[in-house]
């Protein structure tokens, strides 16, 4: 069986009842805070942002640390990578996020796995051993528009085509061409991240590091499987 690529919520939608595993790719920031945190023996509770008091709540319950908002004050764990760099091995984290938490958390009873540019080799590896021959579905989260609606995010596009590139099979029209974006880029992949929409939202709001975490390409061999609605080490 081959591979798929569909973006967002309704990717999900589409390919969870068709595919043997699915790989939510939110480069800025969800999949590469999980990854960060996950890498030093964390576990990350995804939570879909909105309710602030349900989140509290579903922490407590759950015996986790709630993430703070990114520009919180006060050195908290937070959805910036940089501030998960120290996290303690055995934190249990909940991690609001309006997109890779939600997409996450929409794959049903298909296996996910958090995949980024920091992981790409390891998750694409992890994902051919988990499908046991049945389709992978590499989901870009993207962003959203003030009305709600998906914001195509260039980052989480390439991020989808380096996982597709370390694939070994078939892949669909639409994975093809992530696949083959990202090939394009070559060496000037860290300056298009930087230069899109949501790098200079990040690097001119005071968190360039989180950038720059992010394009840490292939340095990281763990791979972040959602179970029992945490993300562990697979």
């Amino acid at each position: 069986m081959g591979a798929h690529c569909e973006w967002g919520l309704a990717g999900v939608e589409a390919l969870r009842a068709r595919v043997a595993v699915l790989v939510i790719v939110d480069v800025l920031s969800f999949s590469t805070a999980v990854d960060v945190a996950v890498s030093l023996g964390a576990s990350v509770i995804p939570f879909p942002l909105g309710d602030a008091a349900a989140a509290r709540a579903a922490a407590e319950a759950a015996g986790a640390v709630l993430a703070t908002p990114r520009r919180a004050i006060g050195g908290q764990y937070s959805l910036s990578p940089a501030s998960l760099v120290g996290i303690p091995p055995g934190t249990r984290l909940m991690l609001p996020s309006p997109n890779g938490a939600r997409l996450s958390l929409a794959g049903g009873t298909t296996p996910v796995l958090a995949g980024c540019f920091r992981n790409a080799g390891a998750v694409a590896q992890h994902a051919e051993a988990l499908a046991q021959g049945g389709a992978i579905g590499v989901i870009p989260a993207g962003e959203r528009w003030p009305d709600g609606s998906l914001r195509p995010a260039i980052e989480d596009w390439l991020g989808a085509g380096a996982i597709l590139d370390a694939l070994d099979r078939t892949l669909s029209a639409e994975a093809r061409i992530a696949r083959d974006a990202y090939r394009s880029v070559g060496m000037d992949l860290p300056t298009l991240v930087q230069e899109s929409l949501s790098g200079r939202e990040l690097i001119h709001g005071g968190f360039p590091a989180d950038v720059e975490i992010a394009l840490d390409f292939d340095i990281s061999q763990t791979v972040p499987v959602l179970v029992d609605g945490a993300y562990r080490a697979g």
